[in-house]
């Protein structure tokens, strides 16, 4: 926790909480429902099929509207967004907590991934430019993204829990009193923006172009379960984003004020953290889902003790972070970033030589959950230097919703791909759903042990990619200076050791 000093103005002290309330539940609420959907669909009455747009609805908005979210913290100020997404998030919680129709359930959940679009990309440019590159912002960092993963791995928790003891409706309402407290932190503990220039004017085209592109690239992957590779669906699909995603990347070399200025890409650590973080979430995402399955499925577990189970990868998280905050500034991002991946790529291999029917939860849960946890769990705080190193204070919120989607996407092709590989393994051995008996789970087991093999190759793949691409040094001792370190310093008041002097002043809103 970042300790501000005396000379902090009051509420201060506050805003690392609601940044990290925010990262925490807009992971929470991508894992929480699944679990609970059996119940909702006997609730609400469900078709065939359709019960999986609870989920779909959430991915959908919130990975086709984070570059949007990300530019508008630049544009209609950090605080403004901040506080309308936390508006917006928790009133689709209770209207979805009180939905009476599969209809009604659906639109809420879409509302709130716009709303999480909004709260995702702001929370890592508030850390960026209002604290002080070094020890104070590794700290918050490092913070930042053990919420994220916890709220991913708490989501199954608390959705087992949830379900089981308050009824499914309770995995939407329990998001309300948190963002009611959050509104009210942020409202105190979150600085107003200031404006020193012109306005900058909303790139319309390119959010069109983008948010449609992207909607449709995430459409096209999570269907992939009802819809094959190679149908006519899932190419029109796919092929559809590719041509609406180079349109958007036409529109923006040629835009003065673009949505994402491609320039950032010739940033090698911003293209290294990027392509960083499509790996690993491509296998993170997946390792959760084939987690949870191999708990229910072959070692029986019953909702409330799989979601226990998952109780070692928080702790592992937490760890990870730990380390990478005190020690990123002495070996540098690109350290960290190979060494956290490799020994996730690790614990995932230890995943893949173990699960089997005779599985046990010592030695293939909770051993490998803690070693790949750990990996990971260094990634976070080097990930967020590198995505925002040498970028503009004013350009921050593009750089963040950049991350974010690039981490959206991931999930969203990874966990495809890899469902497609273990259905394949599985229906290879005439097993095509869950089976009671032996040769049933061992066919299951299979198919995962595969999918885990594949999350390995990713998050191996992510460090050789940052072994390549990422080749700022850092100082042994001091942090390496960047454009951003100049870019944020202006006139304002210094607040602190651990809050950047662009705290008070920031330079849109």
């Amino acid at each position: 926790m970042v300790n501000p000093t005396d000379s902090t103005p009051p509420g201060a002290r506050w805003l690392l909480p609601v940044l990290l309330t925010v990262q925490f539940l807009v992971s929470l609420d991508m894992s929480v429902v699944n679990i609970a959907l059996p119940d909702i669909g006997d609730d609400l009455g469900f078709g065939p099929g359709s019960l999986l747009w609870v989920v779909n609805a959430y991915a959908l908005a919130f990975g086709g509207l984070l570059m949007l979210g990300g530019r508008l913290a630049d544009l209609a100020g950090r605080r403004r967004t901040l506080i309308a997404g936390f508006a917006v998030f928790g009133a689709a919680s209770l209207l979805g907590g009180l939905a009476q129709t599969p209809g009604q359930l659906i639109a809420a959940r879409a509302v709130q991934g716009a709303g999480a679009a909004a709260l995702a990309p702001v929370a890592l440019t508030l850390i960026t430019v209002n604290y002080r590159a070094g020890a104070a912002r590794s700290r918050a960092l490092g913070l930042w993204g053990a919420a994220g993963a916890l709220g991913g791995a708490v989501g199954v928790m608390a959705g087992g829990l949830l379900t089981e003891w308050a009824g499914w409706r309770s995995v939407m309402l329990i998001n309300v009193p948190v963002v009611l407290a959050a509104l009210v932190l942020a409202r105190g503990g979150v600085p107003h923006d200031r404006r020193t220039g012109p306005a900058p004017r909303l790139d319309v085209v390119g959010a069109l172009l983008v948010t449609a592109g992207m909607t449709a690239l995430v459409l096209g992957l999570a269907r992939t379960e009802t819809y094959a590779w190679g149908s006519g669906t899932t190419l029109g699909t796919l092929g559809a984003a590719v041509v609406l995603l180079a349109a958007f990347a036409v529109v923006e070399s040629r835009r003065r004020e673009p949505l994402l200025r491609l320039g950032l890409l010739r940033n090698r650590p911003v293209l290294s953290a990027n392509a960083f973080a499509l790996l690993m979430s491509s296998g993170q995402f997946a390792a959760f889902y084939f987690t949870s399955l191999y708990l229910q499925e072959v070692m029986a577990y019953g909702s409330t003790r799989a979601g226990a189970a998952f109780l070692p990868f928080c702790v592992g998280v937490v760890a990870g972070s730990v380390i990478s905050a005190r020690t990123v500034v002495r070996f540098g991002e690109r350290a960290l970033l190979v060494t956290g991946g490799l020994l996730g790529a690790a614990g995932f291999v230890w995943f893949a030589l173990t699960v089997d029917p005779g599985g046990t939860f010592l030695g293939s849960i909770a051993g490998p959950s803690l070693v790949a946890s750990v990996g990971i769990g260094m990634c976070f705080v080097p990930l967020g230097t590198a995505a925002t190193s040498g970028v503009a204070a004013e350009e921050t919120g593009m750089a963040s919703g950049l991350l974010n989607s690039s981490r959206q996407l991931g999930g969203s092709l990874g966990l495809a791909v890899l469902v497609t590989v273990a259905s394949g393994v599985t229906g290879a051995a005439g097993v095509t759903g869950a089976a009671g008996n032996s040769r049933g789970r061992g066919a299951l087991a299979d198919g995962y042990a595969t999918a885990f093999g594949g999350a390995a190759a990713l998050l191996a793949a992510a460090a050789l990619a940052t072994a390549v691409l990422h080749r700022v040094p850092t100082r042994t001792g001091r942090p390496a200076k960047t454009p951003a370190t100049y870019a944020q310093k202006d006139s304002s008041k210094n607040l602190g050791d651990d809050v950047d002097p662009g705290v008070s002043r920031s330079t849109h809103g």
